[in-house]
């Protein structure tokens, strides 16, 4: 009787378990898609319909039928497609935000990111560094790494702004290389709102960015 009550139990159980992982399955899917194709996420981005293990299990069974895409360990991309070239790659900054969402840090683009990001430079560098609060990683997608950087909270005191931004594409210019080109560039991409901003908060750069904001791109 035991024996029979015992096989009855996990017959139900399984039936449950499978009933409970499509209906995962169908949550996940329906969130991927109402955030479009391009979207780049981590299990942290489904933490509310299921527990760890049913997340990781029902996104790896999504990546093997080709419904997502798998960047990196618990890093996925639901893929774009072009009519002629196919799937795209992901773009750096879904990369990024899926990381800063997942993990809850800042995150500041520099270097030469940042300055391709404004404009001032046309090629995307294949090692893009981001500044951070969190913990310093690599992510290797293809051939482009991306390496979040932790770094002291003063230069996060600008993140995610435009003045951190240009903080940043200043400092990687250099001083003595900054023309007039470039700061045309910068302005242009600037509206109201952004002057107050980068007037407001110019101080929190280097003295020579901070007085060539003031000067050149303010104009006060």
């Amino acid at each position: 009787m035991y024996f029979c009550d015992k096989l009855l139990y996990d017959f139900v159980t399984n039936i449950r378990r499978v009933f409970v992982t499509k209906s995962l399955i169908k949550s996940i899917e329906n969130r991927i898609v109402n955030n479009n194709r391009g979207w780049c996420f981590t299990q942290d981005h489904f933490r509310d319909l299921g527990s760890y293990d049913a997340i990781r299990q029902a996104l790896s069974r999504l990546n093997k039928v080709g419904f997502i895409h798998r960047l990196a360990p618990g890093l996925y991309h639901f893929p774009r497609y072009h009519n002629e070239i196919g799937e795209l790659p992901p773009k750096i900054e879904n990369v990024i935000t899926a990381i800063k969402e997942s993990q809850k840090i800042k995150c500041q683009p520099s270097g030469a990111y940042a300055a391709n990001l404004l404009g001032l430079s046309e090629q995307v560098p294949a090692k893009i560094v981001v500044l951070t609060d969190g913990p310093s990683k690599k992510i290797k997608i293809a051939n482009q790494e991306i390496i979040f950087k932790s770094t002291i909270p003063k230069n996060m005191a600008t993140a995610e702004t435009i003045t951190g931004l240009i903080i940043q594409a200043l400092k990687y210019i250099g001083k003595d290389n900054i023309d007039k080109k470039h700061i045309s560039i910068i302005k242009s991409r600037l509206d109201d709102n952004d002057l107050i901003e980068l007037k407001r908060n110019a101080y929190l750069a280097p003295a020579w960015v901070a007085k060539l904001i003031k000067t050149k791109i303010i104009g006060k």
